[in-house]
């Protein structure tokens, strides 16, 4: 078990600069001790890769990530043989009968692990993050299914390959298709929002220590109000850290008018947004 509680969680974790709420330190610490994989959804720029990272780093564990994306496939998320390697065994071995060939070049020598199979084999604690699920095929969620219910894989040529030590997983998903409730069963489902206004100010307080208490308290109030607003992305945690930084950066030492106009880009990301954002935000109102 990598956790004793949930404020072991919530404890460990901050001290990698990872400010957990109740209800994700206390999926973390269920999904250790139950031994389940953590399906951790919500919008981007929330923080569900970096808590995969953070627990990795308090659990002293090699992170190991698989990022999907349309088109993946076995061959990148499990494994697949490095050709060109045996190519050259068999011209190597020309004298030789196939059978003996064979022999070798569907060995270990000649296999190439893709993260999947790299979090199953070997000792040592790992957390394997398989990060945006929801952009892979389904194909791919049934290959899923099949690796994180036995923690097995099996290669034709070799056998069953087993985990001697079950990683501690994390899947991803922005939500932009739905998931298979097969997959969700086997999971531990967490949602991760935008954090309440106190949450978000320690935040940016932990990320831009330099930054002044009352500034940071506009920052995120200013945010909180652009989130409001029916815009075609709103800003995310990452971009209110982003913001910060750039305030900083700029010496600023309140909002006004100016600072925000100058710096929207920093935070919105469409050009839309930015006018809707300059003209119905009131700075005063906030």
């Amino acid at each position: 078990m990598l956790f004793t509680s949930v404020d072991d969680v919530s404890a460990r974790l901050a001290e990698t600069g990872y400010l957990a709420s109740p209800a994700v330190a206390t999926t973390v610490f269920l999904a250790d001790r139950l031994g389940k994989p953590l399906l951790v959804e919500g919008p981007a720029g929330v923080g569900k890769t970096e808590l995969a990272k953070a627990v990795a780093q308090v659990a002293g564990a090699r992170l190991v990530r698989l990022q999907c994306y349309e088109g993946i496939d076995e061959s990148r998320a499990l494994y697949e043989w490095n050709h060109a390697k045996q190519l050259l065994r068999i011209s190597a071995g020309r004298d030789e009968t196939w059978d003996e060939t064979r022999t070798d070049v569907f060995s270990e020598e000649f296999l190439l692990a893709r993260p999947l199979l790299t979090a199953i084999r070997g000792d040592g604690r790992k957390v394997l993050l398989i990060d945006e699920t929801d952009k892979a095929d389904v194909e791919v969620e049934g290959l899923l299914l099949e690796v994180l219910s036995d923690f097995q894989v099996t290669v034709p040529e070799l056998g069953t390959i087993a985990a001697t030590s079950r990683p501690f997983v994390v899947l991803t998903s922005n939500a932009s298709r739905e998931l298979s409730e097969a997959l969700r069963r086997r999971c531990l489902f967490l949602h991760i929002g935008f954090p309440d206004e106190e949450l978000e100010r320690r935040i940016v307080r932990l990320k831009v220590p330099g930054l002044d208490e009352a500034l940071a308290q506009s920052v995120v109030r200013v945010v909180g109000a652009l989130r409001a607003m029916e815009l075609r992305k709103v800003p995310s945690v990452a971009e209110t850290i982003d913001w910060a930084r750039t305030l900083l950066a700029l010496g600023a030492d309140t909002l006004d008018d100016t600072v925000v106009r100058d710096s929207l880009g920093v935070i919105l990301k469409h050009q839309e947004d930015i006018l809707k954002a300059a003209a119905k935000l009131d700075l005063d109102a906030v």
